[in-house]
């Protein structure tokens, strides 16, 4: 004698199905959503990446050239070419490096260095408050010395080490090799603020 053996399939309760369907429906909403976010975030990124190269280029501090102005590994803004004035920071390409100096002379002003490390640009003296410490420092250029034309005279604020214009291996900067003037300070949090 044999057996019929049926298996009775269970059929789902109405709130079981509910719950399964809010389920799919929460799992559907929720991969939109994290899609929406990734395509936003990866716009937003592409803007900012785009920005920052045309207008704003973010750059990291490397070494002490510039203290006490700057030091090392802080993040600052530049503000793309532009005019730049005696006193300014800016940023400028050098044997494929990008170095940080501060705006002495420009085309056609005189510029000499007494050996105590005070500047004078067209015979008189500037005003240096962010020099803690006044020296020659590495000098090996005739004084008193003609910026060339569509040149920019340039000094690290830390003078004794800086390497800088008052060098012929760096020479005055061509106006074509600057990235633009720094002017924000953007990490770290705590010296957050404008360049001076």
């Amino acid at each position: 004698m044999s057996e019929d053996k049926t298996e009775l399939m269970e059929i789902p309760d109405t709130e079981l199905l509910e719950n399964e369907l809010k389920l799919l429906k929460t799992r559907k909403e929720y991969l939109r959503i994290l899609r929406s976010t990734v395509s936003s975030l990866v716009v937003v990124a592409a803007l900012a990446v785009l920005i920052s190269l045309m207008f704003l280029p973010v750059l990291r501090v490397t070494g002490t050239s510039m203290t006490p102005t700057l030091q090392n590994n802080e993040l600052v803004v530049c503000k793309k070419r532009g005019s730049f004035k005696k006193g300014d920071v800016i940023a400028f390409y050098y044997n494929n490096k990008i170095l940080l100096k501060r705006v002495i002379g420009v085309s056609g002003d005189i510029i000499d260095i007494k050996k105590d490390g005070t500047v004078l640009v067209n015979g008189e003296e500037i005003d240096e408050p962010y020099v803690d410490e006044k020296a020659l420092g590495e000098c090996d250029i005739k004084l008193p010395y003609q910026v060339p034309d569509e040149r920019i005279f340039v000094m690290g604020d830390h003078r004794s080490t800086s390497v800088d214009s008052r060098t012929k291996k760096v020479g005055c900067v061509a106006e074509e090799a600057v990235v633009g003037r720094v002017v924000f300070r953007v990490a770290p949090l705590k010296k957050i603020g404008f360049i001076k």
